[in-house]
């Protein structure tokens, strides 16, 4: 199609070529990839990419790691979800597949974490499979050029953009193909400011024809975000601080965190740690953003006069400030603790 043929052109002039994990066929790279891009822009992924596959070059590596390491190379990317997923998958990929990335559409998608595009993209790029992608960045692309109207998350648009994706498939250089509609959505066809008179397709866009871009795609309904409260406990004795893992699944799952306060603050030290607090003090409170509700966090630090054991408690350790930083620790925690050192 000409559409098609027009954006593969462009993208071989003005696209991307330079990213970390072009210019290879291993699925391995380009699944890690793109579970790192689900809802994370490139430039924050670059960084955490390249030290993900420094630690775990390959999938029998990823395998053999623990969860908890896993996390901390995740640590700062948020949706910790889909780091465990992709640890998960890995497992299976190893103890299902013979540590082969399978090859088959259904058995990629059938993995944890990767979903129809996903699975797509990993098709596209390793394999050269013909499969379209629908992400984010595509979506908005779509709904500009061809004027659909309503929020791309609702069902009936969803199914209406999934039909013109697979519509417009080139017959051949798929790769170059679905490169060019990440790029376009990356780039130009921005949610903001689109950058229209860089468009290939700006002739045939209908958004832009009647001025309608800063209004397609139309954005998701508004909803109130519920408030929840919080009040996390920065146990302190010198250096160290008590830190506890969170359970899996759930918010930070996984990650180790700061305890959560459980009644006064006298009864949660002498639970956590079986002493007194010689020092309270009350932190500045702030507000960390899910994607489902807003949470407010009050830290509270106590200052503990002597180290007390950890005992029978494997999901709670002392550690020191900077190895804790360092470890697979929610980024609002790592916030808290910096406060310490700095």
């Amino acid at each position: 199609m000409e559409l098609s043929r027009t954006l593969i052109e462009w993208q071989r002039l003005h696209g991307r070529h330079s990213l970390p994990w072009q210019g290879t066929r291993d699925p391995y790279r380009i699944w890690v990839s793109e579970i790192m891009l689900q809802q994370t822009q490139v430039g924050a992924v670059i960084p955490y990419y390249q030290r993900f596959m420094a630690r775990f070059p390959d999938v029998q590596k990823l395998a053999a790691a623990s969860e908890e390491e896993v996390l901390a190379h995740w640590a700062g990317l948020g949706y910790y979800a889909r780091g465990r997923n992709l640890h998960r998958a890995a497992r299976i990929v190893v103890a299902q597949h013979k540590g082969a990335f399978p090859t088959d559409f259904d058995a990629i998608q059938a993995l944890p974490g990767i979903g129809r595009s996903t699975a797509a993209a990993i098709s596209a790029f390793a394999y050269g499979q013909s499969r379209a992608i629908l992400d984010g960045n595509v979506k908005r692309v779509l709904t500009r050029v061809f004027g659909i109207v309503g929020w791309p998350g609702e069902k009936s648009v969803e199914n209406q953009l999934w039909q013109l994706a697979e519509r417009l498939l080139p017959a051949s250089d798929i790769e170059t193909y679905t490169q060019a509609l990440m790029d376009m959505g990356a780039t130009v066809c921005t949610r903001s400011r689109p950058r229209c008179g860089e468009c290939p397709l700006l002739s045939a866009c209908i958004a832009h024809r009647e001025g309608r871009a800063g209004e397609i795609p139309a954005a998701r309904p508004k909803k109130v975000l519920p408030k929840r409260a919080v009040t996390l406990l920065l146990l302190r004795h010198g250096r160290d601080v008590l830190l506890e893992k969170r359970p899996s699944p759930g918010i930070w799952g996984g990650l180790w965190s700061l305890p959560e306060m459980q009644g006064t603050p006298e009864l949660s030290c002498q639970q956590l740690t079986g002493a007194t607090y010689k020092h309270l003090r009350e932190l500045p409170v702030f507000q960390h953003t899910f994607t489902h509700f807003h949470l407010q966090i009050q830290p509270l630090e106590m200052i503990v006069p002597a180290l007390p054991l950890v005992a029978n408690q494997p999901d709670r350790i002392w550690m020191d400030v900077e190895e804790a930083i360092r470890a697979a620790i929610p980024k609002p925690v790592k916030n808290i603790l910096q406060a310490c050192v700095d």
